[in-house]
């Protein structure tokens, strides 16, 4: 078993404390001294609760001390893990701006990231050649998940507008996917490129909500009771026009425009992040947690791997691949990333010391994390040689440069 490095900070914490207690203190009578409970431990362990290894905790932005090498925060639980980084290099927050960013993305071609804020509807560019970061796009229309395809276009699924989208090389806008069966979509989540031209994205409720698009009209299962003013905040609601939530569907679009589903909410509730592997012999899918509303549904909250084919019916030997729980807690996977080794590269969300990115080797093996602050959206492989890892995590993005490279086109 892995020892928990928080286990022993913690246990470090308490101590300091104790010792620190002054001699003159008078101490209760006996008789009135209670032994320590399993509820004082658990009270004791959420009060210092670090989310880092070091002590004081660890400073961000552009005043913080130099980091320490090897980062603290690099934690190797496999010795494969060792050859994807470098002990030189170090965690670095690049911006904190943002409210939830979401969707990063690499243009080859541009030389910069882009990623979007799910909440105040922007989406920004990350400059390689400056480190700065400017505003892209003042109206996304709520955008989450964003990808580039093989020629270099960029394709982005949009919350409020409930549709996937592409931007071609003149500018023009092109809906990929906004309907299925004569249904809107839900909220498009997670988009990602095939060589042959195809389109895969997932599409659960997790934007039918007021914070990050507009919840359902009176009816659905983002709104049964009708209770959430949906029409309220942004001027084109009433050109959207009500909609109701659909059930989940992971969809593949083909260069026709053809759209197809590929794993049913029956298969896979709440699908969320997707990738595929380095040659495409498999579809990663993750399923997250409960979706917004009263009536929401859950999902199971693990990574699940499909073997990918030609055929009519793409997908095959559906199995598990992890269930992300870890020194006993539930993780909460969101987006990820496969290397051009097979490793996945996922983000997660949870309690403090354990949230950032967990990786996993293609037999679902966890071999390394990466600690941060709060939990991970979504991540990226970045940097004209995409060995630059992208990470976005609350309010702020976050990058680390690894030893390897991104597998797929952003």
């Amino acid at each position: 078993m892995i020892t928990s490095v928080r286990n022993r900070l913690v246990r470090r914490n308490v101590l300091k404390g104790l010792s620190g207690l002054s001699a003159g203190l008078v101490l209760p009578q006996a008789g009135l001294f209670k032994t320590a409970s399993a509820a004082d431990a658990d009270t004791a362990s959420k009060a210092f609760l670090p989310d880092v290894t070091t002590h004081p905790p660890r400073q961000w932005g552009p005043d913080a001390p130099p980091s320490y090498a090897p980062d603290p925060d690099v934690v190797v639980i496999d010795r494969s893990f060792r050859d994807l980084v470098s002990g030189n290099a170090t965690i670095h927050r690049v911006w904190d701006k943002g409210v939830w960013i979401e969707g990063p993305a690499w243009s080859a071609e541009g030389r910069y990231l882009l990623f979007s804020d799910t909440v105040t509807s922007r989406q920004y560019r990350y400059l390689w050649e400056t480190g700065d970061v400017t505003v892209f796009r003042p109206e996304a229309y709520h955008c989450n998940g964003t990808t580039f395809d093989y020629v270099g276009r960029q394709i982005s699924c949009e919350h409020f507008l409930r549709r996937v989208v592409r931007w071609e090389h003149d500018g023009a806008v092109h809906v990929v996917a906004d309907h299925f069966e004569g249904k809107p979509l839900n909220s498009p989540n997670d988009v990602i490129a095939h060589p042959d031209g195809s389109i895969w994205f997932t599409d659960p409720g997790y934007g039918d909500s007021i914070a990050e698009g507009h919840a359902d009209a009176a009816g659905g299962e983002a709104n049964p009771d009708g209770r959430i003013r949906w029409r309220i905040g942004e001027e084109l609601i009433g050109a959207v026009g009500g909609m109701h939530k659909q059930p989940d569907h992971t969809f593949r679009v083909d260069p026709s425009g053809r759209i197809d589903v590929v794993l049913t909410q029956e298969q896979l509730p709440n699908p969320n992040g997707l990738c595929f592997s380095p040659d495409f012999s498999r579809l990663y899918v993750i399923s997250t947690g409960r979706q917004s509303g009263p009536g929401g549904h859950d999902g199971d909250m693990s990574v699940h791997v499909f073997d990918l084919h030609k055929q009519e019916l793409p997908l095959s030997n559906p199995r598990l691949l992890t269930n992300m729980r870890f020194e006993g807690v539930q993780m909460i996977p969101d987006g990820l990333k496969a290397d051009i080794y097979g490793n996945l590269w996922c983000g997660v969300s949870g309690p403090l010391g354990l949230c950032g990115v967990f990786v996993f080797n293609p037999d679902g093996h966890l071999i390394g994390r990466i600690r941060l602050p709060h939990g991970v959206s979504n991540l990226t492989f970045g940097g004209p040689k995409r060995d630059w890892l992208f990470m976005c995590a609350g309010e702020s993005l976050y990058r680390l440069q690894v030893n390897t490279q991104g597998a797929g086109p952003a």
